[in-house]
This record gives C-alpha cells, sequence and structure tokens, in this order.
C-alpha cells in the first residue's frame, strides 16, 4: 500500500524485491516461498545462492563476485581481479621494492629493524605452491597462502616485469626468471602473490616479516597459532599506519589484509 493505494503487484516488485548484483536479476523465492540470498560480510553485495557454486569468478583480492556486466582481469595463473583492486595492484617484484622499505622503516620505528637483507621476490601462485612443498619449516597458511617466509635454499621463479594485457582484460605476457635463493641467515627470502593491490601487498609482507624477525632474533618453539597471531597483529598496525596517514589509496584491497584467505569465502545466508 501507499497510503490508501494499492501497488500493482508487478509494481510492487520491481520497487522492493531484491535483485541479484552479480546476475542483475530478481533473487528468486526459496522452496518454503522466502527470499534467499547471500551477501558478502563486507561488501554487502547480494546475490542469489545459486552463484556460489555456477562458477561465478570472486576477485582473488576483495573476494566480489564478478557481475555478469562486468569484466574481471584474468592472472596468467588463473586468479581473477577486478578493475578496483587492479588499479593499485603490484605486479612486479621491482615495482615491490619501495613498499619493502617502507614496511621495514616501520619496523625500525618500532625498535624492530631487521638488519639482513632479504630478497623480497614476487611469484605466481605456482611458483609459491612450489616453494611451500620446498620447506621444511614455518607454517603454511590455508586454503590459500598469500605470502611465504622461506628458510631453505631454492631457486624460486619471480615476475620480473609488469605483464601486458591484452584483450578481454587478460595477460598476453608475463615475463618470469629464476632467482637462486642462498642461505646466508635464518631466513633466504620472503615471497608474496604478485597482482594484489598495494595495501593488501604490504599487510601480506608486514605479516611475513614477523615471521622473519621472529626467526632471526631466535624466537624458536612458539606455537603456530601464537605465532601467526603475533604476526597477524603487526600486518593490521602497518594497515592502521598507512590508513590514518592516508597513503592507502586502494580500500578495497584491505578487505581481506591477511597472509591467507579468510575462513570461508561464501557470504552470510539471509532470508526475506
Amino acid at each position: 500500500m501507499y497510503g490508501d493505494h494499492p501497488y500493482h503487484k508487478s509494481c510492487y516488485r520491481e520497487l522492493y524485491h531484491p535483485k541479484c548484483d552479480v546476475c542483475k536479476q530478481f533473487i528468486p523465492t526459496n522452496m518454503n516461498g522466502l527470499i534467499e540470498y547471500r551477501a558478502h560480510p563486507f561488501w554487502m553485495q547480494k546475490y542469489c545462492p545459486s552463484h556460489e557454486h555456477d562458477g561465478t569468478p570472486r576477485c582473488c583480492s576483495c573476494e566480489r563476485m564478478e557481475p555478469h556486466d562486468t569484466k574481471y582481469v584474468t592472472l596468467d595463473d588463473g586468479r581473477k581481479l577486478c578493475l578496483e583492486c587492479l588499479d593499485s595492484a603490484i605486479m612486479e617484484t621491482l615495482e615491490c621494492q619501495p613498499l619493502y622499505l617502507d614496511i621495514r622503516e616501520f619496523y625500525e620505528g618500532l625498535n624492530m629493524k631487521v638488519d639482513q637483507q632479504i630478497p623480497l621476490l614476487l611469484v605466481e601462485r605456482q611458483a609459491l605452491n612450489e616453494a611451500m612443498e620446498g620447506e621444511k619449516r614455518g607454517h603454511h597458511h590455508l586454503p590459500e597462502t598469500r605470502g611465504l617466509c622461506m628458510s631453505e635454499e631454492q631457486i624460486v621463479s619471480t615476475v620480473s616485469r609488469r605483464p601486458r594485457f591484452g584483450p578481454g582484460f587478460s595477460i598476453i605476457e608475463l615475463v618470469t626468471e629464476p632467482f637462486r635463493l642462498t642461505r646466508q641467515c635464518e631466513v633466504t627470502a620472503i615471497l608474496i602473490l604478485f597482482g594484489l593491490p598495494r595495501l593488501l601487498t604490504g599487510s601480506i609482507l608486514a605479516h611475513e616479516m614477523m615471521h622473519a624477525w621472529l626467526r632471526l632474533k631466535g624466537y624458536r618453539g612458539l606455537s603456530p597459532e601464537i605465532e601467526e597471531g603475533i604476526c597477524q597483529v603487526l600486518a593490521h598496525m602497518w594497515l592502521d599506519s598507512e590508513i590514518m596517514s592516508g597513503s592507502g589509496s586502494n580500500i578495497a584491497s584491505s578487505s581481506s589484509s591477511s597472509s591467507s584467505s579468510g575462513p570461508s569465502k561464501k557470504g552470510s545466508k539471509i532470508t526475506i
């Protein structure tokens, strides 16, 4: 009703029935006649429950689903990246070095200076997985690892040149080169997934830097849960400092700021 006047059913539906942010259609009712949809807990992107199982891609950074009227970028290792996250994505190892220096200065400001020159390498998903298999120690983050603090000598394939994009936002040229890790201290390198936004890349790097600091200072015997918690605190401290200073240009990248993806990518269940 609008005042004393009833709505046409079609008009009422057009005004008040929720539409899916992915397929842009009216969200269907469930078997009980209730409108049921999923909503991302941070972005509140509403979508039909079926999209969780029909292969609809998600952004590998912010985890938003790809709307049917928008094309996400396809990275060379199969990950998808939305255009908002692409805007500040760090795509090659050299491009990440200024951020690495910023985070080293952040640690120094906490009286936690890391004197050793630890290589920082941006890598593809496959290279990161292979490096994980070659590690005899360290904590591996599941279901998907985005960063790794290395202790073993290996040869790692690193992204050495910013990729070029072709039609349909697909990568047509990705240049990698082998990098030999040599053991000069307790940490041989820090590896980060390429193609993530600056804030997310930085929070992962700050997390892995804490793993490195603990190893270099001889803090052994910590339980994995305690060590991961400490590292995550440092990641959030760095992220807060960036947001407070206004230098974080892409807030989308901070929604999942950890070395691993969250416990579930599914949205919250909502019924009307």
